[in-house]
């Protein structure tokens, strides 16, 4: 039995403006660069055990990953597999759009061009699959999307359609799980 911490990112320009990041790389805030230095100072005070940083290519979460283990001194590499879901059509569209809000519960649908909340599932599935296979010996911290918190939460969770599509953490909001 062992335990993976799961990061969403520092606030961005995209996050204020209430618009769908997806797979487009936005800048964190200044807001977003102190969230991430806090949660690496929280990590020290708590005593939080962590062996390792794996983080999404996206520059929100690259950065974010970097503040933390500046102040952690965790070492830290990039997972290709952590990469926010492309959201098609509805990147940099209204976050509470009603249409974007139904589409979301539909999950062999792409988007227009995107990603199918499936073939999402499936790379951070295979990725957690790995990653309990070491759990035993490694403690990761993943830093990544708002996207990938709810797929990571119901690899761990039984979660109705609803509740899934609706599912989301805060910016740099640090979440255990444990692999059983």
């Amino acid at each position: 039995m062992g335990y993976l911490y799961f990061t969403r990112h520092g606030q961005t320009i995209w996050n204020v403006e209430n618009k769908i990041c997806g797979a487009t790389d936005i800048a964190l805030t200044e807001l977003g660069y102190r969230q991430a230095e806090e949660l690496g100072q929280k990590i020290l005070d708590e005593k939080i055990k962590i062996d390792e940083i794996l983080y999404s290519p996206l520059i929100r979460a690259a950065k974010t990953a970097e503040y933390i283990s500046k102040v952690t001194g965790i070492p830290m590499r990039e997972e290709l597999r952590l990469k926010e879901q492309n959201f098609g059509k509805y990147e940099s569209t209204p976050r509470d759009g009603a249409e974007f809000a139904e589409m979301k519960a539909h999950f062999i649908y792409d988007f227009d061009g995107g990603e199918t909340m499936l073939h999402l599932a499936q790379r951070i599935y295979d990725l957690l699959d790995e990653l309990a296979k070491e759990a035993e010996d490694k403690t990761y911290l993943l830093v990544a999307h708002n996207g990938i918190s709810r797929i990571v939460h119901s690899y761990f969770h039984n979660m109705e359609n609803e509740e899934f599509a609706n599912f989301g953490i805060k910016n740099c909001e640090i979440c255990r799980y444990e692999f059983r």
